[in-house]
């Protein structure tokens, strides 16, 4: 053949030696090379990740778990603090230090009701300090401790593996969480000081509790294992309050006195480090989590430490890790052996019809391949090749309508999958939320119970006069104690609003607000600060006035937060007015303050779940106040005022808008 120049044709390229190889080699290449080549590989990169997943996954779990411990650990001292402040402000407190001879009775009642381990009036010196830390007291400076409580600071160091070198013997130092209040007379002189707190050393209920919050019954998987978490409190390097045993037995002898490794000393306390790795702790070795702990002066003074045994994660992984490798190359040898046997099935017939081919390429257009033991698609190719070359052309056709007709169906069923994964991601959302809303149910409601209860004894115990005195007080916490049954309650609309539809009615803004300010206070005095009223509102909006309440009254709170007492004090600033035309009418409800304002990048989440600048707050008011008032129709915006002539920041503003009577 020559070209329409009369020169020869290029010759065509060479192909590569796969194509060169018939099609019995290819399917045995294809079989067999994912199967011994590519697939061991994925099975070790698949080993190594398990490995290193477990392992990351443990370690998040221990980070989690220091955090709650931390977190219970700071309450505790908050609460100190409170105690010590509360007990300092008492009008009782002021008469008995008139009276010596009550002092003493009154501080041991201040002492079990707060329940401190002391509480004493130290003479007034100047450059005492108010606060709450904690404090370590060397043997001089313990003189505010009983006699039961000095027993209780002297722990005998142990032998410990691991441990830093030291000649120390005995650990006669004390860990305190103390707080010191000023005490001034009605001059504002300088009259004493009050100081209380509660010991650390040997405090096992202290330290089993915070135990009982991290690892409660049944959060530990492999109990059957040896599964087991521990908590410890440090000072310095020397445990002083801890669950760990020295034997590993329930009843046996607590490690009091052993000491933690020397390499987890340098990390945390001689570089303030976080420690969270694997530690050989006593006698066995726990994914380990410490967190240092500093004075009053920022001294790093001793160690928080929890951690789970780490044998029976180590049990587990191996069994995961064996498991995964023998069902992996398992599965391989017999996935091998039955593709083998498969690919002869297709490249046998193949091979006739090739041979076929080339008859009918040859001029013998009578050839065939004949029959075929395969009922697959390529058996009923090779009986059926003669018919297919007869009616190519109208194949040809029906294929292409095939095609148009698979590509509509194709497209209709991707809609129809994607309205459905919708539908899915709607309900995991849902199932969420009703099982965060039933565990908060549930953690509530105890509290709850148990303030009742202690409320109800407190009637009981009052004599006559001194129940008449606080009558009022009592009353408002009777009735805040069913308002946070109802805020329990109405925690479940959010998973399942329509068991929950509150009674609408038309509500007086103004008499409302004036009850939320009644609610509120107790906070309104205690931070110093002015309210400006402006209600000028005369429409009545359609609401639960229920849940109204409780969204005013978390605006109103958060409102007081932001603002810190100071000399000048703080302006909370409540209106209301009409807005929006007659045949949609609007009541606008507005609370501002003259505080510090939202910063930009907390507007931006402001109103999700679990957003907080407060280390106390739980981030959800924002969301379940936004979540109650769109129910009705309404909204809930927030934003911050123009700025001061001086530049000041202008306060932070909520304004909630809703529907009225027409």
């Amino acid at each position: 053949m020559t070209t329409p120049t009369g020169g020869s044709a290029s010759p065509a390229p060479r192909p590569g030696w796969f194509a060169r190889l018939s099609i019995r080699n290819k399917l045995l290449a294809l079989t067999l090379l994912p199967l011994l080549g590519v697939l061991p590989l994925l099975g070790a990169g698949l080993l190594w990740w398990t490995d290193t997943a477990l392992d990351a996954l443990l370690r998040t779990k221990v980070r989690a778990d220091l955090a709650v411990a931390s977190g219970y650990f700071e309450r505790v001292l908050a609460e100190v603090g409170g105690s010590v402040s509360a007990a300092a402000e008492s009008q009782a407190l002021a008469r008995a230090l008139r009276s010596p001879a009550e002092l003493q009775a009154l501080l041991l009642r201040f002492e079990r009701r707060e329940r401190l381990d002391f509480l004493r009036v130290l003479p007034p010196d100047p450059t005492r300090a108010d606060g709450t830390s904690v404090e370590v007291l060397a043997p001089a400076q313990q003189g505010l401790l009983g006699p039961a409580l000095r027993e209780r600071v002297a722990v005998p160091l142990l032998n410990t593996r691991n441990a830093a070198p030291t000649e120390r013997a005995v650990e006669d130092r004390a860990m305190l969480l103390l707080s010191t209040r000023a005490l001034r007379n009605e001059r504002g002189e300088l009259i004493g000081h009050l100081q209380g707190g509660v010991l650390l050393n040997r405090n096992l209920p202290f330290i089993d509790h915070i135990n009982q919050i991290v690892y409660p019954a049944g959060s530990l998987p492999f109990a059957e294992w040896g599964s087991k978490g521990t908590a410890t409190l440090f000072l310095d390097d020397v445990r002083i309050s801890t669950n760990v045993r020295l034997f590993g037995g329930v009843d046996e002898e607590r490690a009091i006195g052993t000491r933690v490794s020397q390499s987890v000393r340098a990390a945390v306390l001689g570089q303030g480090q976080t420690w969270l790795d694997r530690a050989f702790v006593v006698q066995d070795w726990y994914v380990s989590a410490y967190l240092p702990l500093a004075d009053g002066q920022g001294r790093r003074v001793g160690m928080l430490y929890v951690g789970v045994l780490e044998r029976p994660f180590v049990l587990l992984k191996y069994a995961a890790l064996a498991s995964i490798g023998v069902l992996f190359f398992g599965v391989m040898i017999v996935a091998a052996f039955v593709s083998l046997r498969w690919a002869r099935g297709i490249f046998h017939p193949l091979e006739r019809m090739e041979a076929t081919m080339q008859c009918v390429e040859g001029g013998d257009l009578g050839a065939r391949v004949g029959p075929v033991a395969n009922a697959d698609e390529v058996g009923r190719l090779a009986q059926h090749l003669d018919e297919l070359l007869a009616t190519i052309e109208d194949n040809t056709r029906q294929l292409q309508g095939w095609n148009a007709e698979l590509d509509a169906k194709v497209a209709e069923r991707t809609a129809a999958l994607q309205a459905a994964q919708r539908q899915l991601v709607q309900a995991e959302k849902l199932a969420t939320v009703g099982q965060l809303t039933a565990s908060i149910a549930h953690e509530v409601n105890n509290p709850i119970a148990v303030i009742q209860g202690n409320l109800d004894l407190l009637r009981e115990l009052l004599d006559g006069e001194a129940a008449a005195r606080v009558a009022p007080e009592l009353k408002l916490v009777d009735a805040q104690i069913e308002r946070m049954r109802l805020i329990v309650t109405r925690l479940l609309q959010f998973a399942r609003p329509g068991e929950f539809a509150g009674y609408v009615e038309a509500v007086d803004t103004a008499r409302l607000l004036d009850d939320c300010l009644v609610l509120a206070g107790h906070q309104i005095s205690r931070a110093g600060v002015q309210v400006q009223r402006d209600f000028c509102a005369t429409r009545l909006p359609l609401i639960n006035a229920q849940e109204l309440q409780q969204v005013l009254v978390n605006l109103i709170v958060n409102a007081l937060q932001a603002l810190q007492p100071s000399a000048e004090g703080g302006t909370l600033r409540l209106s209301t007015a009409d807005s929006g035309p007659a045949e949609a009418p609007v009541v606008v409800i507005t609370v501002a303050d003259n505080g510090p304002g939202l910063a930009p990048e907390l507007l931006a989440q402001l109103f999700q779940p679990f957003v907080t600048r407060r280390q106390e707050g739980t981030g959800l008011g924002l969301w379940i106040s936004r979540e109650i008032v769109e129910r009705y129709g309404g909204t809930l915006e927030a934003g911050n005022a123009e700025p001061k002539e001086n530049g000041a920041p202008g306060g932070a503003v909520f304004t909630v808008r809703l529907k009225a009577e027409g």
